[in-house]
């Protein structure tokens, strides 16, 4: 059975931009989902959250919207909204890692609150028709927690839990827990994704080998890194394809020219793009001396040179 590859959602990276700008070029993403929908106690819905999930927005692309929350009135609230515009799944993201949100009790730092997770869970199944799938972490401060919060998604009728082997403490430092990722597989009928650190496809195939049940897989900082890898994976390809050099340097003009109509002033959108090139960079030779360059631009023409530069290699050099 071909593996069914997803979009990890990054906040700051994978809005609508990123999205169209990757399939258009690369494919191989079967569903994208959409950094989380957040609303700091306030009902309303940022118009950058609306204008990054609007249909017409997402022309080439299967998304799911996510929220990030430990509400059920929030919840309930983006719930109506989403569904408004046409969506029938909402993901509960319970993965987020930092602390500027663990520490407020969301993302990860809700995982070790499971009467808290039930009662949400309750009232969104309660009042509204929603889908509601999970994104998840093993925990905070252990990969234990999830075991004690297991039972209380048993009883309720969730699409998939998708699980990032890590704990929110690591943030994205350190490995994977792939031991605990099994023991969660041994403690839940719930359907699972499996997420983190997924780069290349020889890791892939050694989860793969480890997890026969597991057919959904995501793809975050891996994919940012190497946009061809969805494509790699299908394809059981270890090299990066012939037409490698072509496509990158489209999708990038693509990603440039959309910033450069969301933001204001040359210093932003270079900014912007440099942190895509800090992913980016590690598909060119000599890389470090690359990003080294392309940080002292300031101007559109000496980013352009620098690209140009970057992108006018030859094939050969790629690696």
């Amino acid at each position: 059975m071909a593996p069914i590859l997803l979009s990890s959602p990054l906040q700051g990276f994978t809005d609508f931009r990123f999205r169209n700008a990757h399939e258009t070029n690369f494919g191989g993403i079967d569903t994208y989902y959409a950094p989380y929908i957040r609303l700091n106690g306030r009902l309303i819905i940022k118009p950058s959250f609306d204008k990054d999930i609007q249909p017409k927005n997402n022309k080439h692309t299967h998304i799911i919207p996510q929220i990030m929350t430990n509400s059920a009135e929030e919840f309930i609230f983006v719930t109506n909204f989403v569904q408004s515009l046409g969506y029938r799944e909402l993901n509960w993201n319970l993965g987020c890692p930092y602390p500027m949100v663990t520490n407020r009790g969301l993302g990860s730092g809700l995982i070790c609150q499971p009467t808290k997770i039930d009662d949400i869970l309750q009232q969104v199944h309660n009042e509204t028709d929603i889908t509601v799938s999970m994104k998840m972490r093993l925990g905070f401060e252990t990969p234990d927690e999830i075991l004690a919060t297991l039972p209380i998604l048993e009883k309720y009728p969730l699409k998939n839990i998708a699980i990032h082997a890590r704990i929110g403490k690591q943030l994205y430092n350190g490995g994977v827990d792939l031991n605990a990722f099994e023991r969660v597989t041994k403690n839940t009928d719930h359907t699972l994704y499996y997420n983190g650190d997924i780069t290349s496809l020889s890791f892939f195939e050694e989860l793969e080998d480890r997890f026969p049940t597991i057919n959904h897989w995501m793809l975050g900082r891996g994919l940012i890194a190497n946009p061809f890898l969805p494509t790699m994976i299908k394809e059981r390809s270890q090299a990066l394809p012939d037409y490698k050099l072509d496509s990158f340097a489209r999708f990038h003009d693509e990603l440039f020219e959309a910033f450069h109509e969301k933001l204001s002033g040359e210093k932003h959108v270079i900014m912007k793009m440099l942190s895509y090139w800090e992913y980016f960079s590690i598909l060119f030779p000599d890389h470090k001396k690359m990003l080294k360059k392309l940080s002292k631009t300031k101007t559109y023409d000496d980013y352009d040179t620098i690209a140009d530069e970057i992108l006018g290699r030859k094939i050969a050099d790629w690696r």
